[in-house]
């Protein structure tokens, strides 16, 4: 493990259950994976094995023994359940200084934290709808795909932060094509599936019933899945959303792509809630999250399950191997 670069954990909204499931990661991981936490070090819990390095080569020797931080300071203590728009840029930053160790090569992947948008655009007008969109912006890339995936499904939505009345409209042969060329392409180099089958489905129930239930997928979604297909990708669809998701239907392909949000993150929530990884697919590096909130709730009580951010955590792992 000595050897490796560390895979990054940008700290995510102090306040919030960020802090206590990094420190529980990185228990869990410490003999495996190399960590690097980003942000104030005060913000960790009390008692926590931690130890502040100065460069980021520093992290791969002391993971083994007490969490590395690279740490910053917000200026003030962290209020369990109470999040502080004075904390907000220096949340913004550890992401982007994540990315930037990451892009820079002396760290493999990056792992976000969860993030409060609403303190984030009071305390530092954050312009972004979520971590998807900011890390596309801090690659200069134009356009990203969100992954949800477990080891019992992965799916893609298509419109992502979008309100359900305004899916048609976003909702384009471009976007369809570009969500599945890069999915297409994240499967083959970070998941290692060298000819992925992408199931699709329809925007409305019954994939449209032929034109009875809605024209989209006649107009728009079947002649771009034709078209793909002809260029010999493994394509289904537009299946009807409410039989893609049983055990045997699941078998059947690789990766589901839907059309909007919900259609996506419900099943795999109901399956695997506590398993489900959060990956960015068309990055120029790995980035994972875990499949929650900032859960003020329960923050600073201890109780928080690591179990997704511990699978985000391996995923980017996995991915960066596959990747080198």
């Amino acid at each position: 493990m000595s050897d490796q670069k560390p895979i990054v954990i940008s700290c995510g909204e102090p306040a919030g259950i960020g802090p206590e499931i990094a420190y529980k990661a990185w228990e869990t991981l410490k003999n495996d994976i190399p960590l690097l936490w980003i942000g104030d070090a005060q913000h960790l819990p009390d008692g926590a094995k931690v130890q502040v390095v100065e460069t980021v080569g520093d992290a791969s020797q002391v993971s083994k023994f007490a969490l590395p931080v690279l740490s910053r300071d917000f200026g003030s203590k962290a209020i369990a359940g109470n999040p502080s728009p004075s904390h907000a840029q220096g949340v913004i930053d550890a992401i982007a200084e994540g990315v930037t160790l990451v892009q820079s090569g002396v760290a493999r992947g990056i792992c976000t934290a969860p993030i409060h948008k609403a303190a984030l655009i009071d305390g530092a007008n954050f312009g972004y709808p979520g971590h998807t969109e900011y890390l596309a912006a801090l690659a200069g890339t134009d356009r990203v795909v969100m992954m949800l995936a477990s080891d019992i499904l992965r799916v893609v939505p298509v419109t992502i932060h979008t309100a359900l009345a305004n899916v048609p409209t976003v909702l384009t042969a471009s976007l369809l094509t570009d969500t599945l060329l890069i999915t297409h392409a994240a499967m083959r180099r970070d998941f290692g599936i060298k000819s992925p089958r992408i199931a699709v489905a329809g925007l409305n129930p019954h994939a449209g019933e032929d034109g009875k239930m809605g024209m989209e997928e006649i107009e728009m979604i079947t002649p771009v899945l034709n078209a793909l297909r002809a260029q010999g990708m493994d394509i289904a669809g537009p299946l009807s959303a409410d039989t893609m998701f049983h055990a045997a239907a699941r078998a059947r392909y690789d990766v589901a792509v839907c059309m909007y949000h919900d259609q996506a993150l419900i099943p795999i929530k109901t399956l695997d809630f506590a398993g489900g990884v959060n990956v960015t697919l068309g990055l120029p590096f790995v980035r994972t999250s875990p499949d929650h909130g900032t859960a003020f709730d329960i923050a600073g009580k201890g109780i928080a399950d690591a179990t997704s951010i511990i699978a985000a955590i391996r995923m980017a792992d996995t991915m960066a191997k596959a990747r080198t």
